[in-house]
């Protein structure tokens, strides 16, 4: 017959059963459970077919209680204090402090560049990945700069971020039996010259693009509707003033605007968008964006998801890049959602009523 565990009796059997029965989470509630079963006598085997753990470790258990006692039994876990932290509360401050200037040898901050700060900081070797997890504990992000002219004033777009809002209310005064929409205009250069974007490959891995470098171009002119995501498109040779006049008259005509339709058309201040010979149809409305302000442009959203189907390729002819780029704009125009996602700024006119709506 197998020998029976001893056990050192801490607690009798109606106590080790008053503690089963009362245990506050599961772990403790079988561990207690075994050293009961045990204590009444019950051989390991009947104890491990009846909790469902292995042999060895109730025995493993088993010795922790003799030497122990029930202080031992639970789930340790939460007691558990895990492993010292690498950096002290000031020791993080000072990284975090630190982060914020160039490091010491210039350049950019990356995982290596703090591991060897950290070094020299803790006088040990600490690990490249380490400098990775402190920047992520920091709540620090690796983030491409959105590109901003050196010349771009702020309190200039601000204030006409208002100017467009109350242009809008003025023409809707203006015209209270007219449906006033605010559309936006830009143009866009693609050409036989590359775009190359960044693709998921398998690792190790090292994607090639075939490229030309022709110097061939066209023009996309686009318009959209950042409240409805809706989207308008010509395909030209060349931006000049005549051109432009002609896509403003194609514009207006399709969407019947006039009388009973007023389009508020903030543009660029291109000179084929200024100039005195533009002719502009009755109805559109252009408002000028502040100089070097491309970001107050939602028209520029739309540049990234026509470049889409030309990345990673090479052309032979001008018309093939034509034919890609007039399909992807077929397809824009059935994206709404996806569109006015993209360029329905939170300051837009209509932005706030769009619950509402």
């Amino acid at each position: 017959m197998p020998k029976r565990i001893s056990i050192t009796p801490h607690l009798n059997t109606d106590e080790l059963g008053q503690r089963y029965r009362q245990a506050q989470t599961v772990i403790e509630r079988s561990h207690f459970q075994i050293i009961w079963l045990l204590a009444q006598g019950k051989r390991t085997e009947e104890v491990a077919e009846v909790t469902g753990y292995s042999r060895s470790w109730i025995y493993e258990l088993v010795r922790d209680y003799n030497h122990h006692g029930p202080e031992c039994l639970g789930d340790g876990r939460r007691d558990n204090p895990g492993a010292t932290p690498l950096l002290n509360d000031e020791q993080q401050a000072m990284l975090s402090q630190v982060l914020r200037d160039p490091p010491p040898d210039g350049g950019l901050w990356n995982g290596r560049k703090v591991a060897d700060y950290l070094s020299d900081l803790l006088d040990k070797s600490i690990s490249r990945q380490q400098g990775w997890v402190y920047l992520r504990q920091l709540e620090w992000r690796l983030r491409v700069p959105r590109p901003q002219h050196q010349e771009t004033d702020p309190e200039v777009q601000d204030a006409w971020k208002k100017q467009l809002t109350e242009e809008v209310t003025q023409v809707k005064k203006d015209y209270p039996d007219a449906v006033v929409e605010t559309w936006c205009e830009d143009e866009h250069r693609i050409g036989l010259c590359p775009v190359t974007r960044r693709i998921w490959v398998e690792a190790g891995d090292v994607p090639t693009a075939n490229v030309n470098w022709k110097r061939e171009w066209l023009w996309l002119y686009g318009f959209v509707e950042p409240q409805t995501g809706e989207t308008y498109w010509w395909i030209l040779p060349y931006v000049r003033t005549d051109l432009f006049s002609l896509v403003l008259k194609d514009f207006a005509e399709h969407f019947g605007v006039g009388d009973n339709k007023r389009i508020v058309l903030p543009l660029d201040q291109a000179g084929w968008h200024m100039s005195g010979k533009l002719d502009v149809p009755e109805g559109i409305h252009l408002v000028p964006m502040p100089p070097y302000s491309p970001e107050l442009q939602p028209a520029e959203r739309l540049w990234p998801l026509v470049n889409e189907v030309l990345a990673n390729e090479a052309f032979d002819t001008i018309d093939q890049v034509e034919e890609l780029v007039f399909q992807r704009c077929q397809r824009l125009f059935q994206q709404k959602d996806l569109i006015q996602g993209l360029t329905f700024y939170h300051w837009w006119p209509g932005y706030d009523d769009r619950d509402a709506a």
